[in-house]
């Protein structure tokens, strides 16, 4: 039997461009309609599930998924850093940010560590390793990343050089305790999607 879990990234909102920590925004007109274009060509899973957070709540509805909440598939919590810029954050506690991205295990900005979302993303695919069919989970970009560290054994370290943007697919298909990966695939658009 073969799992295969497509992770699809949320629709652009305005925390995303603004690089600012993911606040519970909602996705932007722009993001919408590319959801909503590349919903059509999007074949159906056997089940479907979704972050807590809105941004990917929306996209899985702009998606015509109706995705099942999995808190396992939560973003990274940033604790007191949430609603603020990475500038900003940068700005005031610069010591702070130089070792959240350098060091794996910290988190004294309150919430959890790289370490920790890696884990817990870890130990959400190995629920779903013997399941038959294919799941859909519309997740944070950062649980993107983690399933990637998680999956080819990377060191956490290297959880921030991966990039993930909106709207794209990253596959993982796996049996006998093994996962292979295919990254960042665009969504398909359908004919009818206008030019942004």
């Amino acid at each position: 039997m073969t799992s295969r879990v497509t992770f699809v990234s949320p629709a652009t909102s305005p925390s995303l461009r603004q690089a600012r920590f993911y606040d519970g925004d909602s996705i932007d007109e722009i993001g919408a309609a590319r959801a909503r274009a590349a919903a059509g060509p999007l074949s159906a899973p056997a089940r479907a599930v979704v972050s807590p957070g809105v941004r990917c709540r929306e996209t899985a509805a702009a998606l015509g998924l109706d995705g099942v909440p999995a808190p396992d598939l939560a973003g990274l919590d940033v604790g007191r850093w949430r609603g603020r810029t990475l500038e900003e954050v940068g700005a005031a506690e610069p010591e702070a940010v130089g070792r959240w991205l350098a060091d794996p295990g910290w988190a004294a900005h309150g919430g959890e560590s790289v370490r920790d979302v890696c884990e817990r993303v870890g130990r959400w695919l190995a629920t779903v390793q013997d399941t038959d069919g294919r799941t859909v989970a519309v997740v944070e970009p950062e649980v993107v990343r983690a399933a990637v560290v998680h999956v080819l054994g990377l060191p956490p370290a290297s959880f921030w050089r991966l990039d993930v943007a909106p709207l794209t697919a990253t596959e993982l298909s796996g049996r006998a305790g093994r996962w292979n990966l295919r990254l960042g695939r665009p969504l398909p658009r359908s004919d009818t999607a206008s030019a942004d």
